[in-house]
């Protein structure tokens, strides 16, 4: 599977996003009355617009990105190693210019794809609109507009997985469990990441996490590729807190 691939080529990614604001009531007034509008198609259960609130990171108009974690595969001495580097910061405009560094370096050496589990539908987009949003300009590898399928270089674990079917998703957890991955949610997972931001104030454990879910995810290309694990000692991380 997926032999017209080279590893070396792959930009694997990782993002983790926040609400905008630490709660509904934080909100300015606009913000509020537009997240209502939204909300209106997600409630259930008698649940109110305030009470999911958290749901907002998942959408670029209302959340942010904390943390985008990036790492690559290269070949040394006949095996395959890995190495990890994440731009994080509370200031998300900081974070998109030091990625944007880091691809633009990454594009003038290789032949480049991105990688991401479901990134297609999230991680992918998620990035592009942000980029814009402030008033960055958007990379070409994210610069979709008018190219044909074949031209778009992303790669989607979860969409790989697919085979063609769209029933349903499998998520990251899941397969690294059914391949013998070391699962990367040993200590958090999505669905904390806010309170972990807001209320806890510990961006440092949110890039850990993020890193596992990157390494999680070149390791299940991997296995994709018939390939062996690469053993924990061959993956690094360049990120300095």
């Amino acid at each position: 599977m997926l032999d017209h691939i080279r590893l070396e080529n792959i930009l694997f990614l990782d993002i983790e996003t926040v609400p905008q604001y630490p709660a509904f009531e934080q909100a300015d007034e606009t913000v509020r009355q537009l997240w209502e509008k939204k909300a209106a198609f997600l409630v259930k259960d008698g649940e109110t617009p305030a009470e999911i609130y958290q749901q907002a990171g998942i959408y670029a108009e209302f959340g942010k990105i904390i943390c985008i974690s990036a790492g690559f595969l290269y070949p040394q001495g006949g095996e395959w190693y890995f190495r990890i580097r994440s731009c994080f910061s509370e200031d998300e405009a900081a974070l998109l210019n030091d990625f944007l560094i880091l691809l633009t370096r990454f594009e003038q050496q290789y032949n480049i794809q991105l990688c991401a589990h479901n990134g297609k539908e999230f991680d992918f987009p998620y990035i592009a609109r942000r980029i814009l949003i402030n008033g960055l300009r958007l990379p070409n590898v994210l610069d979709i507009a008018g190219k044909k399928p074949w031209e778009v270089a992303f790669l989607d674990t979860m969409g790989l997985w697919c085979f063609g079917d769209r029933k349903n998703a499998t998520s990251l957890k899941l397969l690294a469990h059914v391949f013998g991955i070391p699962s990367p949610k040993d200590d958090i997972d999505g669905s904390q990441v806010a309170d972990v931001f807001w209320k806890e104030k510990d961006l440092a454990r949110i890039v850990r996490y993020c890193e596992k879910d990157v390494a999680t995810i070149a390791q299940l290309l991997l296995r994709y590729k018939g390939l062996p694990l690469i053993p924990p000692d061959r993956i690094a991380s360049s990120t300095v807190f």
